[in-house]
């Protein structure tokens, strides 16, 4: 027990004054600093996370607005090319579904409506559609911009084009789209097939030209 009395003794004496508060100053210095490190190192951090959705973000838009000038000149592309659009697409829509964003989910279902649309205009007028691209550019701009503004106006596109459809008239559609993309098969198929069997005939040769007519002399009955 004497050196716990040692020990008070000399924390409450005056010479211990000036030790104790360097020694507080020293532990707030430290604590204050590790503090901003972290807030720092936090902060920076958060800014590569952020710079780096705000590119996959602009990357999947840029996707979709490419896909989006595809689609209204759908019907003038090959098979192979529509599957390769088709997939970029796909690409696309995943890339903004897992977005960290608000809304994205809702976002990627208005696009994809809005490029199958597109499709279905393009099949039917066969003319590239460019207030309705640079519609669904803007749109698309404005959501990354805004994305919780853009995303109710997006929530109710969605909610009137439900209340529109009918069952009827989309099994019509859905008909009417089956036929048009049979009938673009069709076409590059037969393109296709008749490329290969059109083969341009051989010119005859000089030797030919040279002797031909001297058979015919030949053969001439003589008189």
């Amino acid at each position: 027990m004497q050196w716990w009395n040692d020990l008070i003794s000399w924390l409450t004496s005056s010479e211990a004054q000036s030790t104790l508060f360097a020694g507080a100053v020293l532990f707030l210095a430290v604590l204050a600093s590790g503090l901003l490190a972290a807030w720092i190192a936090s902060a920076a951090v958060r800014r590569v996370v952020d710079q780096r959705d705000r590119e996959l973000k602009t990357a999947a838009i840029g996707s979709l607005i490419d896909a989006a000038t595809e689609a209204s000149v759908w019907n003038s592309l090959t098979p192979q090319e529509q599957v390769l659009a088709d997939r970029t697409v796909g690409q696309a829509d995943i890339q903004v579904r897992l977005l960290p964003i608000r809304g994205s989910d809702v976002a990627a279902n208005w696009a994809a409506h809005q490029l199958h649309e597109l499709k279905r205009a393009s099949a039917t007028f066969g003319y590239q559609l460019d207030p309705a691209v640079v519609e669904f550019r803007d749109r698309m701009l404005e959501w990354q911009r805004h994305p919780s503004r853009a995303r109710k106006q997006f929530q109710n596109d969605l909610l009137r084009w439900r209340a529109q459809r009918q069952e009827p008239d989309q099994a019509a559609i859905e008909e009417q789209d089956a036929w048009v993309a049979e009938q673009h098969h069709e076409r590059y198929r037969g393109a296709t097939e008749i490329a290969p069997s059109s083969t341009p005939t051989t010119a005859p040769t000089p030797t030919q030209a040279l002797t031909e007519p001297v058979v015919q002399a030949d053969e001439a009955p003589t008189r």
